[in-house]
């Protein structure tokens, strides 16, 4: 299927045939835009609903080394690039979250704190044990939560304080993160064998807030090698497949269903509720790509 689809992109009206992907649910995604390749292995993008823009984290080098060379960028909500080099001179930033004017960027073995305002790093919190920190998100509360894949924990900055607050090899692989009211929704990433190989492909989990409990969502049947996590409008979940390179929509029984499938390196995506706009970081291909969600009730 397809739709004549009239969208602006850099200030230029432009009327395309795009394909339209239709969901068992009803649920149609018709792309809108798609950026130039111009990105350096974009791996998170992030909506600021008050300023009306997006942030995205560049590794742009090898994910593990520090090597200065990855940085973060801003693009409008059209696609446009406001700013490539926003902040410079990071190592290999993933995982992004924000809670009023601070941005929280999972860079490798540290958790940086940056004033969006002024664009410049003010904190920066050493994770203890560290290996390979993915991605962040921030409760209700203002706590921030990072994963770390290698190691199977859940780091936690709250009150000042940033350390350890889960560990646990039941979390098998933790990569994409959404916190809730009472819990964190966990995209794992597999029971790895070496590397980033995996024996048994991930699924969406469950973490209690209250106990710090682990459970599957649904019957814990494997889905992939999950990145991204993000609510949709009804409460269930987009998420991406690193891998794969599915979006797939997860419902409250853990079943997944394939809503596109792109090339590998689908990444940490970003759904703004505001616009039904789904933005997905291509890492492997350098740009981003957005799809508008459209419903059919």
């Amino acid at each position: 299927m397809a739709r004549r689809l009239v969208c602006s992109i850099g200030g230029w009206l432009l009327g395309v045939m795009l394909p339209l992907h239709v969901g068992a649910h009803g649920e149609a995604l018709v792309q809108i835009w798609e950026t130039p390749a111009i990105f350096e292995q974009p791996e998170s993008v992030i909506y600021d609903r008050e300023r009306g823009i997006l942030y995205v984290s560049n590794i742009s080098g090898a994910a593990d080394e520090k090597d200065g060379q990855g940085f973060l960028s801003k693009v409008s909500v059209d696609g446009e690039i406001i700013e490539l080099e926003w902040v410079t001179s990071l190592n290999a930033p993933k995982g992004l979250a924000l809670y009023q004017d601070a941005l929280y960027v999972a860079d490798i073995d540290t958790l940086l704190e940056i004033d969006v305002e002024k664009g410049k790093v003010i904190h920066r919190y050493e994770a203890p044990g560290a290996v390979f920190l993915n991605d962040v998100t921030v409760d209700e509360q203002g706590s921030v939560y990072v994963s770390d894949m290698m190691a199977n924990t859940i780091y936690r900055l709250s009150g000042g304080e940033f350390g350890i607050w889960l560990q646990s090899p039941d979390l098998e692989s933790p990569n994409g993160l959404f916190a809730e009211e009472d819990r964190l929704v966990v995209g794992t990433w597999g029971v790895r064998t070496e590397g980033f190989d995996t024996k048994t492909p991930g699924h969406l989990k469950v973490i209690s807030q209250h106990d710090k409990s682990i459970r599957s969502l649904g019957n814990g049947a494997p889905i992939g090698n999950l990145d991204g996590v993000e609510a949709d409008r009804d409460g269930d979940y987009y998420v991406t497949d690193w891998v794969a390179g599915e979006l797939y929509h997860i419902g409250p029984t853990g079943k997944a269903e394939s809503l596109l499938t792109l090339a590998k390196g689908s990444a940490d995506l970003e759904y703004v509720q505001d616009l039904d706009l789904i933005v997905i970081p291509m890492m492997l291909d350098n740009k981003l790509v957005a799809y508008k969600a459209h419903h059919s009730d």
